[in-house]
């Protein structure tokens, strides 16, 4: 009786790691050059698993395993609204948007109308990022949640954008 007292709060040390990994916040780590010059490759970040509502330009995690890899994608288009690029320039529901974190050229696309619960996600590295101009919209309930803090390596500790 003795030992199971002694191990009853290593348990409930076990039981909440696991809870705030599955629901609240995990460690995650950028794999690839998709989302250069905002996150490279390797970079460990906290992605919040809480976060779902998702506002333009957020960085997200995707779960849509390409080659055994979550994708980061950042928000560009949201519920509702109509996408196109034409000549660098974004278009959301025929208004041109300024695209800040756009790296690269990003080639022309057809007009996408995005329904309930869809998002339209691309990479910063528009030239080589495999994203929603090739994956297709994404839903709602395929984003885990949001990122925005870098952990590692410690020269980049803190909040991106």
């Amino acid at each position: 009786m003795k030992f199971i007292k002694e191990l009853i709060p290593y348990l409930v040390i076990i039981l909440v790691v696991i809870t705030i990994r599955t629901f609240i916040v995990t460690p995650i780590v950028v794999q690839g050059e998709s989302m250069v010059p905002t996150l490279d490759g390797g970079e460990v970040m906290i992605l919040k698993k809480y976060d779902t509502n998702y506002e333009r330009f957020d960085i997200v995690v995707v779960n849509k395993s390409v080659e055994g890899d979550n994708l980061i994608k950042r928000v560009i288009g949201l519920p509702g609204e109509t996408i196109r690029y034409r000549n660098n320039t974004l278009y959301i529901n025929d208004k041109v948007l300024e695209d800040v974190y756009a790296y690269g050229d990003t080639g022309n696309f057809q007009e996408i109308t995005l329904g309930e619960d869809e998002y339209f996600l691309m990479g910063d590295n528009r030239a080589i990022s495999l994203d929603s101009r090739a994956l297709g919209i994404i839903k709602k309930q395929e984003i885990e949640g949001t990122v925005g803090i870098v952990l590692f390596p410690f020269n980049k500790f803190g909040s991106v954008e």
